[in-house]
């Protein structure tokens, strides 16, 4: 089957729907998909916003759109829908949503794990659903570029998951770092939380705030440890911050006896050689010599970069990324990119703003 084919110079777009589209994932979507070439926004749904509209809670859209929030209940066949709901919500109803379109993607994180021990130790219930997992594709395309061009259901992965990922996979992949454990620090931004107000995300206790939110158990590390090769021994700290936008993340680790730089650089070359949205990041002068989530707010890129103690081994891997585009809705456009035999970098292409 062809997609967005030309025809006298316009494109054949394919229709997209969006359940839960007035929180900060699906008003993310929503955004990249209005400015997609192939892809035409046929309904955003909303109890609590319902017949308002979309602009009312995403009024970057004004005059972008003159969709308004419709109830989920008429939700309309089309050929692709986006699932952005609370979790547990999206494997609990999929039943009623399964057969609206032929290709799904969920934001959230019912589908992303298929050990069902991992995810009964980080998320501390059983999966309501285990019959569903074997038909996911974990949504990374620079990992799983091949699955996901033959999947019609793609579960989008963790900001912070992703962040870690992309950072560390070819390191482990190439077995350049020595088998010791890896501890990994992730500074996340407000809108990580999602939509939904809370006392931890109340302004005066969030503002100015740099706090240990998830020292240890942080759900994303069961999807970093299912995707990340050799089953390495990883450990996971979560501080929050009072950026709106943005992940930093942070990896100690350790060159393997008698590797160097080269190596390193020779890792990441071998994987990330062609990828669009991978950046190298590391320079010897001027102020961004290494990643910086303000570089790559509002883009679908991950920048990496890393340092290298030479009399101790130890190698400092840092990477950054928008946890909303890159970590959330960016990837699942380019997944969606992939499985549609689109360019990939279709309605990705902003590149960031400076200052």
């Amino acid at each position: 089957m062809q997609y967005g084919c030309i025809s006298r110079g316009t494109f054949v777009k394919k229709t997209v729907s969006i359940v839960g589209g007035s929180g900060y994932a699906g008003g993310e979507f929503l955004r990249l998909a209005l400015g997609h070439p192939y892809l035409e926004v046929r309904q955003v749904t909303s109890r609590r916003y319902l017949g308002d509209p979309v602009s009312l809670v995403h009024p970057n859209l004004r005059g972008r759109t003159n969709l308004k929030f419709s109830d989920p209940a008429a939700l309309e066949p089309c050929d692709v829908l986006v699932l952005s709901m609370p979790h547990g919500v999206a494997a609990k109803e999929f039943d009623k949503y399964k057969d609206k379109a032929p290709i799904i993607l969920d934001l959230s994180a019912d589908f992303r794990l298929k050990n069902l021990e991992l995810y009964r130790k980080y998320y501390g219930e059983e999966h309501p659903r285990p019959d569903l997992l074997g038909h996911w594709v974990y949504g990374n395309p620079e990992l799983h570029r091949e699955a996901l061009r033959q999947a019609n259901y793609i579960a989008c992965c963790g900001c912070n998951a992703t962040a870690t990922l992309l950072a560390l996979y070819p390191l482990l992949k190439a077995g350049v770092l020595a088998p010791k454990p890896i501890f990994v620090t992730v500074m996340i931004s407000t809108s990580a939380a999602g939509a939904e107000p809370s006392l931890a995300s109340h302004h005066p206790e969030r503002a100015g705030s740099i706090r240990a939110y998830k020292p240890t158990g942080h759900r994303h590390t069961a999807e970093i440890l299912e995707n990340l090769p050799g089953k390495p021994e990883l450990y996971l700290t979560a501080v929050a911050t009072d950026r709106v936008r943005g992940i930093l993340m942070t990896a100690q680790t350790f060159l393997q006896d008698g590797w160097s730089e080269r190596d390193v650089w020779q890792a990441y070359r071998s994987v990330y050689g062609s990828e669009p949205f991978i950046r190298m990041v590391k320079v010897r002068k001027g102020v961004h010599r290494y990643p910086d989530p303000n570089v790559v707010e509002g883009t679908n890129y991950c920048d990496i970069g890393f340092e290298l103690e030479e009399d101790t081994g130890r190698l400092v891997v840092i990477s950054a990324i928008d946890n909303l585009v890159k970590g959330t809705a960016g990837h699942a456009i380019q997944s969606l990119n992939v499985r549609m035999g689109w360019e990939e970098t279709a309605g990705l292409e902003f590149t960031g703003l400076h200052p």
